[in-house]
Formats: C-alpha cells, structure tokens, sequence
C-alpha cells in the first residue's frame, strides 16, 4: 500500500497549510528523512521531511491549501501499480489513497523512461534547499535562490546567505525572478479639460501619482497618464530590452487614436517619450523631457537597486530622499505612503528585473541622442543642477533647437520640487 504524505499540523490554531515548495518531483524517489516540501500557515513556515522512503506520486501543487490531516502526495514501493490522481487537495474528503488505476503492460521504450532511481538515491528537484525564513527574504528582495550559496546543511540557504548577498551585492548583480502578467498598460485619464491632450510618462519605480503637482499647473488640458510594466496598475511584463519596452509604451500610446499631443516624459518615462517622439511624430505638437534617461552612460545604479530592493519604510527613505535636493520634501508620511504603493514583492522584483535589463552593471543600455538631433518638433529639456540620479550635464549632449532649462537647489525631480515652475514652462508650450 502506499504511504500517504499528510499536512501535519505545525501550530494549535493551525486549519490549513499552503504547499510553498517541492524538494522533489513526480517520479523522484525519496528517502525517509529527507526534506521533501516546505508549508506555510497564518503564523509559522516549516519544512516538511519525507514520513518513509518511496517513489512520490500525486503532490499536491505549489500554492495549493490543504487541510490538516489530508494528504498532500502519495509514496509508492518500487513497482507497486499507482492509484489515479484525486480530484482535489482541498477542504473535500479524501480517500486513504488514490485509487488503482488499470494496469497495462507498458512498452518497453516507456518502461525504461519511467524507471525509478536506485534505492537510496535522493531525486530532489533543481530547486535550491532554503530556510522558510531566507525564501522570505528573497521573495522580498525579488532575488533567485538557485543563484544564492548555501552555507547550511547539504547546501541550504540561510537567511543570512541572502542578508550578505544584499549587503555587498552591486547595483542588479543578482538573478531575480518575478511572476509575469500579460495584458496591456494601465491608461488614466483626468476629467475636463479642453484642446489637445498632455500625456505623461512617468520615470522608474514611480507610477502616475507621482504627476499630481505638476497636473495642477495643467488642469485646463485633458490629462492623459501611461504606466510604465511593472509599475502601478500596469502588468508586470517580462522585457527583454530598451526595444522591447519602448514597443509596449508604443502600443499604448497608439491605443489613445489622437491626432496630436504634447508629451511630457520624466528619466525613464523621457526616454520613452523621445522614442515615441521619433517614431509618431506627426502625433506630437510638444515635446517635454525633464531629466531624460538616454542621453549619456552614467546613472545612479547603486540608488535605483536600494529602491527595488527596499521592503520596509526604514530602507526606502534614504534612497527616495537621494532623488530630491531639498532631503525634507521627503517626509516621512512620504515615505510610508510610497513603500504602501511598493508593498507587493512581485512588483518590486518585477522592477528589479527591468533594472537588470535597461541599467546592466549601473549604466544606461540604451542611447538615443541620435533620436533627440532626429526631432524637429518643439523640444524643451528640465534638469535640475543637483541631479543625483542622472548627471544634468548630458542635456549638453541636444541639438541647438531644444530649448535647455537648467534649476539651481533642484535634483531628479524638478516636476516635484518646483511645480509651479516646471507647469509654467510646459503651458508656454501649450
């Protein structure tokens, strides 16, 4: 008979038990003993170690929640006929085991391609041993445990092995892996408001909140917000370059079916915005680029890796308050409120992923001074002359006839720090 694999009860109010991870596979042959999955409930997570040796048949899927006492897989004797899978994991009866299922003689080609490990052997999955408490941190910091050594027993990963790789890891030097979405950007549209539209683009890790200074200077146009993947209410898309991010902010752009707008774009939303701008410029009465991403190599790698890793309100200030040249505008009810909009880890590993593609090793991957000399539309450049992010000195780098407005005691964020000044220049424009 097989042996069933139930969910143990780790804790007296425990009902339920989430399967976290796998540590072998279908097929695998286990060993009494041998870490076989990991379980969290509402106050503990555990791993679970394998009740006997056997074949493991039926496991429960990752992300499954199984009550106390029902099994969670099955372990099978070599050669002993497996039972069908049950119909369900959850909260429905089960049976003490699955069902036989017909026996038929297999081929011999199938036969030998299911044959199971020599007694003795551990099959585990390729998946990374790791404490319940280091999968949190990575999960977290968006960081890929199969790229993290472990300094624990039989290789796991404590959670200090991931604490020290956060602590002396460079600027996106570690894997990171994120749940994909699919679907198209979040599009927002302000109400009222006549004549052509303003559409903005916000730059990295920001969303379409971070415009509500400057929308008051330009509230007689209707307003138009794009949100970059993985930032928002957009999608955490998978990119895969500057090319492959410019085509979805592309796509959105050509969804809204205007005759003309005038563009505004901020650091990476600049870029974006002069890509665009290059390729639909018939569509484009106006230009705006404040602190425009790709007009020179140098960034500040080390800031925008401490804001995606950044999970608690402690670690995010100094980093958010690097991005302004007046630190108090950065307050900390400012703060609270941005890491509440980065609380989700799937979107901060999201970022980090996108970080890794556009700002490889700290620099920009991507060069469009060539687009900005294309441009014959009106284009006017913001930067502020205390800029810790993006160095205000590659607005040197326009063609004569964009229009250059440098802000003395401003940094990264002029549509910010100086609103009123910022929504001036753009209304003369518009």
């Amino acid at each position: 008979m097989p042996v069933e694999v139930i969910m143990p009860k780790v804790d007296m109010d425990m009902a339920k038990g989430k399967i976290v991870t796998w540590y072998a596979s279908e097929g695998d042959f286990v060993t009494k003993g041998a870490p076989l999955f990991d379980i969290e409930t509402d106050k503990a997570a555990m791993e679970i170690e394998a009740p006997d040796s056997g074949i493991l048949h039926h496991p429960a899927p990752e992300g499954t929640d199984v009550p106390i006492g029902k099994p969670v897989a099955w372990l099978y004797a070599e050669g002993e006929a497996v039972g069908a899978p049950p119909a369900s994991y959850g909260a429905e009866p089960a049976a003490a085991s699955p069902a036989p299922a017909p026996v038929s003689e297999p081929e011999p080609a199938r036969a030998e391609a299911v044959a199971p490990a020599p007694r003795g052997d551990v099959a585990l999955s390729d998946k990374q041993r790791a404490t319940p408490r280091a999968r949190a941190l990575a999960r977290e910091a968006g960081l890929d445990l199969d790229g993290i050594p472990g300094t624990g027993p039989r290789g796991r990963v404590q959670a200090e092995d991931v604490q020290a790789l956060l602590d002396r890891a460079p600027a996106f030097a570690a894997p990171v892996a994120f749940s994909a979405e699919t679907g198209p950007l979040s599009v927002t549209r302000t109400k009222g408001g006549t004549g052509t539209p303003v559409v903005l683009i916000h730059g990295f890790a920001s969303d379409a909140t971070s415009w509500a200074p400057l929308e008051a200077q330009l509230k007689h146009r209707p307003i138009i917000r794009i949100e970059l993947p993985g930032h928002g209410k957009s999608p955490k898309l998978r990119i895969a370059n500057f090319a492959a991010l410019v085509k979805d902010v592309r796509r959105a752009f050509d969804d809204l079916n205007l005759e003309q707008v005038h563009l505004v774009g901020h650091s990476l939303g600049g870029a974006l915005a002069l890509a665009i701008a290059d390729t639909r410029e018939r569509s484009i009465a106006s230009l705006t680029l404040i602190a425009p991403a790709g007009l020179g190599p140098e960034v500040n790698g080390d800031a925008l890796s401490g804001i995606c890793r950044a999970n608690r309100p402690e670690s995010l200030g100094p980093w958010l308050r690097r991005l302004v040249a007046d630190e108090t505008i950065i307050t900390d009810s400012y703060v609270r409120l941005a890491m509440a909009g980065r609380a989700d880890p799937n979107l901060r590993a999201a970022q980090s992923a996108l970080a890794e593609v556009l700002f490889p090793d700290g620099v920009q991957a991507f060069d469009l001074r060539a687009a900005l000399e294309r441009i014959a539309v009106p284009t006017r450049i913001l930067w502020g002359k205390q800029d810790d992010i993006i160095p205000w000195h590659h607005a040197l780098r326009a063609p004569g006839r964009a229009a250059l407005h440098l802000f003395g005691g401003v940094g990264h964020m002029p549509q910010i720090e100086c609103a009123d000044e910022v929504g001036q220049l753009i209304k003369a424009y518009i």
